[in-house]
């Protein structure tokens, strides 16, 4: 099952944090185990955000010590901060294990996150000038309420609704994920890829990293691989039709774009609606209706269908 959704308005900033909420919680009942987003605001030069977790949220039930733990934990990504000398802004606490860092940064990105992943229990879920990724165990209502997303203003997202079926029911196995180490590029994924382990090794073998056994994680980090290699985000989409195996339909969000692709057995739907001004898919017509209750005209993309989108 799972659910995927994702939208691009071309003429500007919107609601984009209540958008993606009507649009997941349209796909509740694809995917109750946990949702997820990566929403795109508005960037400023040299300016960051960094959304990051200290601990899973079971912890609280097996470990008395977590709250001390985690401010221990928190007091640590502090040092590595100053030391690589990031001007933090502001910083939020949306959940008690659960980080939002604002900083002014004119280093090496890569080298800031890797530092931060150095700590135990931190995990750096999104680092970027326009992206934010958010995800959490519960349905698509709880995990914006929880995280304050109704009031997100910016012009593009996508996100997930999670039914576990290969790996665990915890926050780090929940979609999107980050295209580590570049700063806004996420993924969400519907499907089974058959070939993950072989990939993953060879992923590993040049220097990537992995943070669960999820296999739409794969997707994320092949992204960024080809990215590095100076593939283009349509190259990379193409490119995966070839080299993964299984059954998938995926999007991938930038800072100014949004793309798909489907494999060529085309079993995971998607739908599609486009307009001058915006660009909606999901798993299903309701989760777009949410948006656009009046009378629309969708499509269904073709097996082997990449598409690339543009604010």
């Amino acid at each position: 099952m799972c659910g995927i959704a994702g939208l691009i308005h071309r003429d500007g900033a919107t609601g984009v944090g209540k958008e993606m909420t009507a649009m997941l919680r349209s796909l509740k009942h694809r995917g109750p185990d946990s949702t997820g987003f990566a929403l795109y605001g508005v960037s400023a030069p040299d300016e960051y955000v960094m959304r990051l977790k200290l601990a899973e949220a079971e912890d609280f039930a097996t470990d008395h010590r977590i709250r001390q733990k985690i401010r221990e934990r928190q007091a640590e990504v502090d040092n590595r901060l100053a030391e690589l000398g990031a001007e933090v802004i502001e910083t939020s606490e949306p959940t008690p294990y659960a980080f939002r860092y604002r900083l002014r940064y004119s280093g090496d990105t890569r080298q800031l996150t890797t530092e931060i992943e150095q700590i135990e229990g931190a995990e750096v879920l999104s680092f970027g000038s326009a992206l934010e990724l958010i995800k959490d165990l519960g349905d698509a209502t709880r995990v914006s309420d929880q995280y304050g997303l109704g009031n997100f203003k910016g012009t593009h997202g996508i996100g997930h609704t999670r039914m576990a079926t290969e790996s665990d029911v915890d926050i780090r196995s929940a979609h999107p994920y980050w295209a580590y180490p570049y700063n806004d590029i996420a993924v969400v994924h519907n499907g089974q890829i058959t070939n993950y382990w072989i990939m993953r090794r060879e992923l590993e073998r040049l220097g990537h990293r992995f943070m669960s056994n999820c296999d739409s994680e794969l997707l994320a980090v092949y992204t960024a691989n080809n990215l590095e290699q100076g593939a283009t985000l349509e190259d990379s989409l193409k490119s995966s039709i070839k080299e993964i195996d299984g059954v998938f339909t995926y999007l991938v969000a930038t800072d100014k774009e949004l793309g798909m692709a489907k494999d060529t057995m085309a079993a995971k739907p998607m739908v599609l609606y486009e307009s001058d001004n915006l660009v909606a898919l999901a798993s299903e017509e309701v989760a777009i209706r949410a948006l656009l209750p009046r009378e629309i005209d969708t499509s269904d993309p073709y097996d082997e269908e990449v598409r690339v989108w543009q604010r």
